[in-house]
């Protein structure tokens, strides 16, 4: 039996926009640190910590291994890869709040967040959709979000653009 193809939605900038403008009055403390979560992260982290004036910007990369139908357990149990993460010294005694797109199977941002915590950092969640359908967490969920979707998201800085679609000439 083939699985149901997922309903893709795809979000504009001016969706995105209107998602950054709805989560900045949730913020409940003033942050010191931002973490963004490559690749998802790095557009809504820079501009909330735009908007927020955060100067303390760092990412995290995180890799989780392939998964494959017969692996899928084996999977939600494996350790993430930390290809790259911010020092200790970086986070520690700081509110810091951790940015990325989505919040699918809650994975890669919760390592995250036990990471900066680990390091002396008091990290709070932040993502643009939040998939309660997905979550592997139980209850948890994240501290922010500004939507709620049981959709796959397509956000604009993921469309395609390869050298067949590049622009030549004067764009005018």
């Amino acid at each position: 039996m083939k699985p149901e193809p997922r309903r893709q939605e795809m979000v504009t900038w001016q969706e995105l926009d209107k998602l950054i403008d709805h989560l900045l009055p949730q913020f409940k403390r003033e942050f010191t640190a931002m973490v963004m979560i490559t690749r998802g992260g790095i557009v809504p982290g820079g501009m909330l910590a735009e908007a927020m004036d955060i100067t303390h910007v760092l990412t995290a990369a995180v890799d989780f291994p392939a998964q494959t139908q017969s692996e899928k357990t084996a999977m939600v149990m494996s350790w993430p890869e930390f290809i790259q993460f911010p020092a200790e010294e970086s986070l520690r005694g700081r509110p810091t709040l951790i940015v990325d797109d989505v919040w699918g199977s809650g994975r890669t941002i919760t390592a995250v967040k036990n990471r900066v915590s680990a390091a002396g950092g008091f990290p709070e969640t932040c993502v643009l959709h939040f998939n309660p359908y997905r979550n592997l967490f139980g209850n948890v969920r994240p501290d922010y979000f500004a939507a709620t979707t049981d959709a796959f998201i397509v956000y604009p800085w993921e469309i395609d653009r390869g050298a067949d679609h590049v622009l030549l000439g004067d764009p005018q």
